[in-house]
């Protein structure tokens, strides 16, 4: 499994449901998965830009590694852990010994407004962005640090440019971690 981590508007959903539709893999956004779960209040948590209870989440989200686990099936994890209080579960619930690495795409403010106003989800107003993007300034170092002392690669890559562009500098890394095979990346 691999963790692509980004704040919103970064890409993350997109790159990962490109490899994995790319690979044959299973893309688990928390996201997603939240709003298939078509829960009202859950949904009124999701607009006011807050998040979802900590302890629903590893659940759902342990479940669901454990599925694909089971099934031996490669996951790409978008965005999960979304806090330190997750990152610590998954650590002190044995879940890191099925992580492979955390990928940061790294991009400017300006471009991701840029990104989330051509998008335009329902979750997507102004003050819910900027208290997501403060969630996740303020957790991403701590979360991989954590992931990191346990053994976890992370790498920071450049989440700006092409669609193209940034998978390939994505696909480098599952290279390096051979996770995928010179040969396999180019016949896809």
């Amino acid at each position: 499994m691999v963790i692509l981590f980004g704040a919103a508007g970064s890409g993350k959903s997109l790159q990962g449901q490109t490899l994995a539709d790319r690979y044959g893999w299973r893309w688990m956004s928390v996201g997603q998965l939240l709003r298939e779960c078509k829960d009202p209040e859950l949904d009124a948590i999701m607009k006011k830009g807050e998040l979802v209870p900590d302890d629903f989440v590893v659940k759902m989200m342990h479940g669901e590694m454990m599925k694909e686990v089971e099934a031996g099936r490669f996951v790409i994890l978008d965005g999960y852990p979304r806090d330190q209080w997750q990152a610590d579960w998954i650590v002190e619930n044995g879940d890191e010994k099925y992580l492979d690495g955390a990928i940061i795409l790294d991009v400017d403010h300006d471009e991701l407004w840029r990104r989330l106003t051509e998008r335009g989800r329902a979750d997507d107003t102004r003050e819910a962005i900027e208290k997501r993007w403060s969630i996740f300034e303020q957790t991403i170092y701590s979360m991989t640090e954590t992931l990191e002392k346990h053994g976890v690669k992370v790498v920071h890559i450049d989440g700006v440019g092409t669609v193209e562009e940034i998978t390939e500098r994505i696909e480098n890394v599952l290279r390096e971690w051979n996770i995928i095979d010179v040969q396999e990346a180019e016949t896809k």
